[in-house]
């Protein structure tokens, strides 16, 4: 309900209104909150499309991209997600670096995809290697995101059929 009436109270407004902008994504993250992820992807990609054209370069660009990504996952389609998950993981790095936390947070999408994609190798060099450690640094041990990363690096050592004794071990 808040997501309709975000929208329609901005409706009326040019297309390069920013409030507009926001209603958009605000109806889009509502209905796929609401688990209606088939109607919430045309409105994510009209939000992501009007910030594409009059806010390339916000970092919000980069939620849009998220939010949009996080639908297609949601939808089944893992493959298309993973390649804008990373897309805008090199951007993140760019803009605030490998230990930010949303950067982080990022990368934890990119390991999920991967589970979900059976591309065990890649999750556990991605997530060991690159994740773990800046999490831990600058989130610390106990902090949501890296308790997740370890739990995504735990499946993918279970899971993948090649994990040697050593390597469930770890």
């Amino acid at each position: 309900a808040l997501g309709w009436a975000a929208w329609k109270m901005y409706l009326g407004r040019p297309e390069r209104d920013h409030n507009r902008c926001m209603g958009i994504e605000r109806l889009g993250n509502a209905l796929r909150a609401s688990k209606r992820d088939q109607e919430a992807l045309p409105v994510l990609e009209a939000s992501l499309a009007l910030k594409r054209r009059y806010w390339s370069h916000d970092e919000n660009m980069l939620v849009a991209q998220n939010n949009y990504s996080i639908c297609l996952d949601d939808l089944g389609r893992p493959d298309e997600a993973l390649v804008i998950y990373r897309a805008v993981y090199a951007k993140m790095v760019a803009n605030f670096g490998v230990s930010h936390e949303r950067t982080i947070h990022m990368g934890n999408n990119i390991a999920g995809s991967m589970l979900t994609l059976r591309l065990w190798d890649d999750c556990k060099h991605f997530t060991r290697d690159q994740l773990l450690p800046a999490a831990r640094r600058s989130l610390g041990p106990d902090h949501n995101i890296t308790l997740g990363l370890g739990q995504n690096l735990a499946i993918a050592i279970e899971q993948d059929p090649e994990s040697t004794r050593d390597d469930l071990l770890e």
